[in-house]
């Protein structure tokens, strides 16, 4: 199971679990973190969402400055890219597979630090995206 953070492109936020996500399928099922014991995953359709976000804990830190570049001594593999969504917030890190034209990509965070081990970026919930 893989501790997630859903966030829809209107705003929403959903917690949970997912076991069944994949990149190339349109939805997936996340068992929300507030569910009651036997209640049934609820069905994400991907297109809805701005990015899924992979993360280590549901709490992260939020007053955590973040960097937008990368620590020279500290760099990860994959292209640099930087994602500017259409709410205004703005995503540095690296990936191996955008590629313009799919649905989406993963995108890991330029900080070591971050709560967020990876994240899927929703192309259609992206202003701009830019190799560095």
């Amino acid at each position: 199971m893989n501790k997630v953070v859903a966030r829809y492109a209107d705003g929403r936020v959903l917690k949970g679990t997912t076991a069944d996500f994949f990149q190339t399928k349109d939805q997936f099922h996340l068992k929300a973190l507030t569910a009651p014991a036997g209640a049934k995953p609820l069905e994400i359709h991907t297109k809805e969402l701005k990015a899924l976000f992979f993360v280590k804990t549901y709490e992260g830190t939020p007053e955590r400055v973040k960097p937008k570049s990368y620590d020279p001594a500290h760099l990860p593999a994959g292209r640099p890219i930087e994602v500017k969504f259409k709410d205004g917030e703005s995503l540095v890190g690296t990936t191996t597979g955008y590629q313009p034209g799919r649905p989406g990509f993963f995108l890991v965070p330029a900080d070591p630090e971050s709560n967020t081990e990876r994240c899927f970026v929703v192309a259609a919930a992206t202003r701009q995206i830019s190799f560095l």
